[in-house]
């Protein structure tokens, strides 16, 4: 039995230690992802009502949070948009569905609180199923005017962006001090620290541009 539900503080830990064991060694020997988890949820661009758990026969094995952004136009018009991360699946649930369940159901509540476009950075393979579009494509830039080919756009509405360009600007609560987050995951339960393949593909994804 699939249940998704609204994650409550007696679920923080169990959630943030899903996190850890879904993202460590995958982007980076180790992984952060769990202590931003840990300090987003009282930021006042944390969108409660978008921070779900995936649960299969009453266990937590999944996760996806939500946090405002903002795209600012040429104009200096500002535009709130969302952004979701982190979000994942225990490893031993990957592959199964889970995870298209749990984004698709989070953006179908995204659109009914009145939200229009998702901005992510991520894998181009994981995402284009869910209707992310390169960035360039629906010209939504960095602040530097680059086109990363990780930051991928969605919009529920048709013509959300047109005839516009777009500055993306993630929230201050996205923002850590990484040794900060190193001595939190070094108060947790030691996992071994690897250097795998994922972490060079990765590195060269997140660094490339579109021109």
């Amino acid at each position: 039995m699939i249940t998704i539900r609204h994650e409550t503080p007696d679920d923080y830990t169990t959630v943030e230690n899903i996190i850890r064991q879904s993202f460590y060694n995958v982007y980076m020997p180790g992984c952060y992802e769990h202590y931003l988890a840990h300090i987003i949820r009282q930021h006042e661009d944390f969108i409660h009502e978008l921070d779900f758990v995936l649960e299969k026969d009453g266990k937590i094995i999944g996760q996806i949070m939500y946090t405002k952004a903002k795209l600012i136009d040429e104009n200096k018009n500002e535009k709130v948009v969302l952004t979701f991360a982190p979000v994942c699946i225990l490893p031993e649930y990957q592959k199964q569905g889970y995870g298209k369940r749990l984004i698709e159901y989070s953006m179908k509540e995204a659109y009914q609180l009145g939200y229009d476009t998702i901005v992510i950075m991520g894998h181009p393979r994981t995402y284009v199923r869910f209707g992310f579009q390169s960035c360039k494509d629906l010209h939504v830039s960095l602040e530097n005017g680059k086109y990363p080919t990780a930051l991928l756009v969605k919009t529920f509405v048709p013509h959300a962006l047109d005839h516009h360009s777009w500055t993306y600007y993630e929230s201050p609560a996205m923002a850590f001090d990484p040794q900060v987050a190193k001595d939190f995951d070094d108060s947790l339960e030691k996992i071994e620290k690897k250097h795998l393949a994922s972490q060079d593909e990765f590195a060269i994804i997140s660094r490339s541009f579109i021109e």
